[in-house]
């Protein structure tokens, strides 16, 4: 077994290895600091992993004929700075000194928008199921990497989405283990 090369991050907010796909659901940041990090679940069709449908979505590519689930959602506008898949793949779709469009309708300490200020990293999985230890040590070394680029983000501010959306989002869930924020 090899060993699993440096992560690094490039001056235009790529990570580097990670396979990208840039989405076209992104803008431009307001001024002001990253200092948020937003912790996801997402399947695609729900419950079911694997499968090019996640890309798709956050492509603006996604077939409302493709599953029945889809023609709900194929014309929603939404993108994520990462996913990290079931396997620990890294797949990038908007470089982090971007607004991805991950977050909705959102407040943490206050602040609204947390587009504005935060990096949106999905987990392949469920909002009721566990996910991988490939998934987690991925996650680790990616905080890690994001949490040295941008001070700000400290482990106190490493948030799931239904911190800043409470309510109206789950995600990442029951099965998500908070854990690894001690091994940070």
């Amino acid at each position: 077994m090899s060993p699993t090369p440096p992560l690094g991050l490039s001056t235009d907010g790529w990570l580097t290895p990670a396979r990208h796909c840039p989405s076209p659901h992104c803008d431009q940041r307001p001024e002001g600091e990253i200092s948020l990090l937003v912790v996801h679940s997402i399947s695609l069709p729900p419950g079911r992993f694997g499968g090019p449908y996640i890309d798709q979505l956050f492509l603006g590519q996604l077939d409302p004929a493709a599953d029945p689930y889809f023609a709900e959602i194929h014309q929603v506008r939404v993108s994520a700075h990462c996913l990290i898949r079931r396997d620990g793949e890294l797949v990038q779709y908007v470089p982090f000194n971007k607004r991805a469009w991950h977050a909705g309708l959102s407040c943490f300490e206050g602040r609204e928008k947390c587009n504005d200020f935060s990096i949106g990293i999905e987990l392949e999985g469920t909002d009721t199921g566990r996910f991988t230890p490939a998934q987690y040590r991925r996650l680790i070394r990616v905080s890690r990497l994001l949490m040295a680029a941008y001070p700000a983000i400290t482990r106190e501010r490493i948030v799931g989405h239904n911190d800043i959306a409470p309510g109206r989002k789950t995600d990442p869930g029951t099965g998500f283990d908070w854990g690894f924020i001690e091994r940070l």
